[in-house]
């Protein structure tokens, strides 16, 4: 059995750059202002790679992975 993973946004981080809506735009899209809107769907498998891509891409490392 393998475990979810979701995304969480540190807002106390988040600049509104908004990399991580282009990165993985299935699953987070971008408000008025440029702050993540995260569609709160367990990310499937075949995107893990790129959830961990724009977690690890973001300027200021607001993007966490979780699993369960």
């Amino acid at each position: 059995m393998t475990q979810e993973t979701s995304i969480d946004i540190d807002w106390t981080s988040c600049q509104a750059h908004g990399l991580c809506a282009e990165l993985l735009p299935e699953h987070i899209t971008l408000d008025e202002w440029g702050y993540p809107l995260v569609d709160g769907a367990p990310i499937p498998t075949r995107t893990t790679k790129r959830a961990r891509r724009a977690a690890a891409d973001c300027p200021v490392l607001a993007l966490k992975l979780r699993a369960g």
